[in-house]
């Protein structure tokens, strides 16, 4: 039996990245995936692919998921194609870094928006679905910036707006406790994502002295991510609540 066989996922930000790389694993599992992005053409064309691998998704697009009404509505949407609602995972994401001096009003509130309140407005819409349920799963994304500072590029909004997710998801989890909703997150350190991707063809960029002195010599790739969440998802989990998981290959252990 596969770990995730007859389960409604609902993961945001699946036209690329750890998203794809999640959707692809858990519709793999047996999942019955539900996914949704700003953008809509690759978003259509994640789903299509794994639907032609014999697996169940569907994706929406465009979704801006901070937006509590497009954000209900999402869900309601996905609820209505999948059943219900067994494991949210809040992988979108979308920050703006660089020096704190130069950091504006609107990077930050862009920042803010984007990492932190789009996952308040998918979990809070969600969390019904969750409570009729009997239980289910929370996954949200972190990151290894809300447990450190960095110097070789600065992410001061992201590390806050992370830093939420990390005191968000310990709250979800005591709250939904009682529910049998567990509530876990996922720390990345430096993914290679088609965000990130385009800094390895400069070779003066700050990511290449990263990729220089990491333990294991490479850079982390969506799947290694996307691992994590299969586990926390699945019931190999089910005693893991308000756990947060670095996925770094050591790097925080040296920087």
């Amino acid at each position: 039996m596969r770990r995730l066989d007859g389960r409604a996922v609902l993961i945001t930000g699946t036209a690329g990245g750890q998203g794809a790389a999640a959707a692809r694993l858990f519709a793999a599992e047996g999942a019955t995936v539900v996914g949704c992005d700003l953008d809509a053409q690759r978003a259509m064309a994640v789903a299509a692919a794994i639907t032609a691998d014999g697996g169940a998704m569907r994706a929406f697009a465009p979704v801006d998921l901070a937006d509590p009404d497009s954000a209900a509505v999402w869900v309601a949407d996905a609820v209505a194609f999948a059943g219900g609602i067994d494991v949210l995972y809040n992988n979108a994401s979308a920050p703006r870094v660089g020096p704190f001096g130069e950091l504006s009003w609107e990077d930050w509130r862009f920042t803010q928006r984007n990492e932190l309140d789009l996952i308040f407005t998918v979990t809070r819409a969600a969390w019904p679905h969750l409570v009729a349920r009997g239980g289910g799963v929370i996954i949200n994304t972190a990151s290894v910036a809300a447990h450190r500072g960095a110097t070789f590029i600065e992410q001061a909004a992201h590390g806050a707006a992370k830093g939420g997710v990390l005191a968000m998801t310990r709250h979800l989890a005591a709250s939904g406790a009682r529910h049998r909703i567990r509530a876990n997150s996922i720390s990345p350190g430096l993914i290679v994502t088609p965000q990130i991707a385009p800094f390895l063809d400069e070779p003066g960029h700050p990511v290449h002295e990263m990729l220089h002195t990491h333990p294991l010599g490479r850079l982390g790739e969506p799947d290694d991510v996307a691992r994590v969440a299969l586990f926390l998802a699945s019931d190999d989990a089910a005693y893991l609540n308000a756990v947060d998981i670095v996925v770094d290959g050591g790097q925080s252990l040296i920087s």
